[in-house]
This record gives C-alpha cells, sequence and structure tokens, in this order.
C-alpha cells in the first residue's frame, strides 16, 4: 500500500482530545511544513456543523491552546479541514461519510477517539461502508478494554476489519521526546549498556505523580482507577523501554519484540508487594482541595493511587526490584524513571562516605536527564581527601537550541499519516499488560484490599514509603 495517507478521518473531532491535542499538534505540522500538501483533515463527531463551522471551531481551540508563533498562517490549515456529521449508532449514516471521503479508501488514516463501548459499531460501520479497504490504517486511543477479556474482544473486532501492521493503539507516553530518547541513552552510548543489568543496577523507580483530581473524567475514572489508568498503559511502557534487551535494528517489529518479552517476564506481584490509596481533602500548590470522595459525591473504594514493587525474571534483572507509584492529588507533577546503580565494590577513600551514582531520566513537566556522580572537593586536603555528589546535567531543550518542544501527538500523528508503528503499542504488549495487571486486580480481590487514605498534597499513603524502606530504598522525592 501507499505509506503515506491524503486522507485523514478524526472521529470525536469536536471532544477535549481534539481540541487540546490533535488539532493543535496538526497546525504545529502544517505550519513546520511536514503535511503533504494534498493532506485532508475530514473531522467527525455527532454535532451538525458545516465545514465553515468546523473550520471556525478549530480556530477557537487553536488560538486557546497551542502558542502563537507555532500556528503560521492559520487560514492554510483551516483550508485543509472538512467536517461529516455522523451518529456512529447508526450503521447507515456511514455512507454519507464513504461519500464524502470519496475515492481516497486506499490512503485514508483513521483516528478513533471514541468511548470504548462504540469501537465495535464504529468498525462495523466503516467495514460495511467500504473505508476499510487494503492501504487504511487505523489509530486506536486509550483505553483498549478495562480488562484481559474486554481488551480481547475489541482487538478481534479491530482484528475483523485491519490486519496488525495497519493497527495503530496510542499511548501518547512514546510520543514523548524524553522517553525516546531513552532508547537513545541506552543504545548509542557504550557506556550505559554494560553497567544496564543486575550486577551493577540496584534498583529502578518509575514515578507518575498528578496534581489533578477528577476534573471532567468522574465517572471514567470510577469505574477504572490509578491501576487500570496509568499502570497498565504508561507505566509498563515505561518499564519495558527501561528493562527491554538491545533490539536488532530501530524498526517497529524488532522494538515491539523486546518489550513484549519483558512483558511476559514480570513476576505475578506477591503479598504486600502493592499499595493503594485514595485521597482526602488537603492542600495542593497552596490550593484547598476537597477529596474523591467529596468531588464524585459519593462513596468509593476506587483506588487514585498504585505503589508496587515489581521483578522481570530475566537473567539481565534478576534480583532488581522495579519501584512504580503513581496517584492524583500529589505533592507535585512529575514523571520521571531513577535508575540506581549500586555502591563501588571497594572504596579506597578511607573514613570518607561515598554515595552510589544514580541516573534521572525527567520526563515530565521537565524534559531532562541527570547523571549523578562522586567528585573531589576542591583543596588541599589536608586533613584527607572530601568528595562531594555532583550532578550532570542534560536539560534537553538547552541542550538542542532552537528546537521546538513539540506536542507528543505530533509525531504519532504524523506516524500514523506516514504508517511508521514503532511508537505504537502491538497487540500481544496489550495482553500481556493486561495479564500483569488482571493478577493485581484479583490478588487485591482475595485479600479484601482496600485503599487507605492520603492527604491531597502529599506522597501518598505511608504504607508506599514503608513497601519501598523495607528494602532499605528511599523514594526520589
Amino acid at each position: 500500500m501507499n505509506s503515506k495517507a491524503d486522507t485523514l478521518l478524526l472521529f470525536g473531532a469536536t471532544g477535549d482530545l481534539a481540541q487540546r491535542m490533535l488539532l493543535p499538534s496538526l497546525c504545529a505540522l502544517h505550519a513546520d511544513g511536514l503535511l503533504a500538501p494534498e493532506l485532508r483533515i475530514v473531522g467527525t463527531a455527532r454535532s451538525a456543523m458545516s465545514d465553515g463551522e468546523f473550520r471556525n471551531f478549530a480556530r477557537a481551540a487553536l488560538e486557546k491552546y497551542l502558542p502563537a508563533e507555532r500556528r503560521g498562517p492559520l487560514a492554510d490549515f483551516l483550508n485543509r479541514l472538512q467536517y461529516a456529521p455522523l451518529d456512529v449508532t447508526e450503521p447507515g449514516a456511514f455512507a454519507a461519510l464513504a461519500e464524502r471521503i470519496g475515492e481516497h479508501c486506499n490512503r485514508l488514516a483513521i483516528f478513533l477517539s471514541t468511548a470504548p463501548n462504540l469501537f465495535e459499531t464504529t468498525i462495523a460501520g466503516l467495514a460495511a461502508a467500504g473505508l476499510t479497504c487494503e492501504g487504511a490504517r487505523i489509530g486506536l486511543e486509550k483505553p483498549l478494554g478495562l480488562d484481559l477479556a474486554s481488551s480481547r474482544e475489541i482487538n478481534d473486532a479491530v482484528a475483523s476489519a485491519f490486519p496488525e501492521n495497519r493497527i495503530f493503539r496510542i499511548d501518547h507516553y512514546l510520543g514523548k521526546e524524553t522517553v525516546q530518547n531513552l532508547l537513545a541513552l541506552r543504545f548509542a552510548n557504550v557506556m550505559f549498556e554494560p553497567l544496564w543489568n543486575a550486577q551493577h543496577i540496584e534498583h529502578v523507580q518509575i514515578t507518575v505523580a498528578e496534581t489533578v483530581g477528577l476534573e471532567s473524567r468522574a465517572d471514567f475514572y470510577d469505574s477504572t482507577g490509578a491501576l487500570r489508568d496509568m499502570v497498565q498503559n504508561h507505566m509498563l511502557q515505561l518499564l519495558s523501554l527501561v528493562a527491554m534487551e538491545p533490539p536488532s535494528s530501530f524498526e517497529a517489529e524488532a522494538v515491539r519484540d523486546e518489550k513484549v518479552k519483558v512483558l511476559r517476564a514480570l513476576r505475578p506481584v506477591g503479598a504486600g508487594e502493592s499499595v493503594t490509596g485514595q485521597y482526602r481533602g488537603g492542600a495542593v500548590q497552596g490550593q484547598i482541595v476537597p477529596g474523591y470522595d467529596e468531588e464524585l459525591g459519593r462513596d468509593s473504594d476506587t483506588e487514585t493511587f498504585v505503589a508496587l514493587k515489581a521483578h522481570v525474571d530475566n537473567w539481565r534483572w534478576k534480583g532488581v526490584p522495579f519501584y512504580l507509584r503513581t496517584g492524583k492529588r500529589l505533592h507535585e507533577r512529575v514523571t520521571e524513571i531513577l535508575v540506581q546503580f549500586r555502591c563501588v565494590p571497594h572504596s579506597i577513600f578511607e573514613g570518607v562516605r561515598s554515595k552510589p551514582n544514580k541516573l534521572l531520566i525527567g520526563i515530565q513537566p521537565e524534559e531532562n536527564i541527570t547523571l549523578s556522580l562522586m567528585a573531589k572537593v576542591p583543596g588541599l586536603d589536608r586533613d584527607g581527601i572530601a568528595l562531594r555528589e555532583v550532578p550532570l546535567d542534560i536539560a534537553m531543550p538547552d541542550a538542542f537550541s532552537g528546537k521546538d518542544r513539540r506536542i507528543a501527538y505530533e509525531r504519532l500523528l504524523l506516524d500514523l499519516i506516514e504508517c511508521d508503528q514503532k511508537l505504537f503499542v502491538r497487540r500481544d504488549e496489550v495482553e500481556a499488560q493486561w495479564s500483569w495487571i488482571d493478577a493485581i486486580r484479583a490478588q487485591w480481590a482475595s485479600e479484601g484490599l482496600t485503599p487507605k487514605t492520603y492527604a491531597a498534597g502529599s506522597w501518598g499513603p505511608s504504607a508506599a514509603i514503608a513497601l519501598a524502606e523495607r528494602d532499605g530504598v528511599s523514594w526520589h522525592e
């Protein structure tokens, strides 16, 4: 098939994701000359709009969410936009959409951002209208199910119309520059890979902390919880990139083959290796905020915080714990990976305390890499040598001056248009992730585990601190 699409069909084109991320990303790509001149963008949703009304809607979103210096001439981008109203629950409505797409089906890229319970209906409608022809590809926004069984139902529905090499399952974390830079750090620098194993690494921490509460996602979040909302996708993808073996090439299948091996090597989480929590009222960044039950308007046992101790049972990582934690209404917004190296086997500096090296990879809000080393304190050393931990910082925006900080969806949308699957998740990855997550939830049910409360603005329940400190480990804060 022709690798580049000439039509991008956006389902959910009037939704929050489209306003905040999709339309701004596409406009920024257009401004940088990265979209082919012939590419047209067709939005669809239930709202009745003309092309002109949709363009006005898009203009308002761009002026609100995309910095002026990244927009370029808005009129040129807006002229790419068309709109076709569609109620996906009415099978006959897809015929009008197919007529709007016209003869472009063989070079069609579809971005599906709808409720998961509409996936099967939508794909059936696309297939009946002839919009799943050879050359069409589809991007799927999470969540892809709530457990392994429902995920398989969705994947089966998608597979009935599209082969695996034309299915793009989206995890927007994989579009972040620093996440991709993790691969460059590991596999383009000879100094790291020989040390990237159990002999030299003591433990790994992965933190995804949010300061926000439920916002507009109350019903969805309460039926999902932190484990399924964050750990199942974002955090396990980060873990697999940290722990994977070197792929044979930077091709999509080679990278994804190594990631799925890690996910299948995850040991089931044992008793005492998980902590759940739910926030109560408190102060976040100086603002008084309500508790989860107050925001929700009812009592609930849904977890808003999870901490786990995970193990990858293979030769490279045998005995190295991976500590994962994520939660809402925490002390600060941060996503980071900490690789803690072991102490030197023998110190020649008698009486001087030497700290082990650590590598900190910041993903958000700031993208940076910090390597902490021991260095000599300047001086004549008449009372003996003194050592101090010194950080070597690489702030990515500073290291590459003149480069725009891109929205993660810019790369993912461009890869969907150009049919590059490297940064998308394969079906066996999704199912390996769900298998591990389902086992954790089954264990919680069997143990009667309920979330421990924690104050908004803290780092979660005290039990999460104890989870790491039992092993002599402190969370990086």
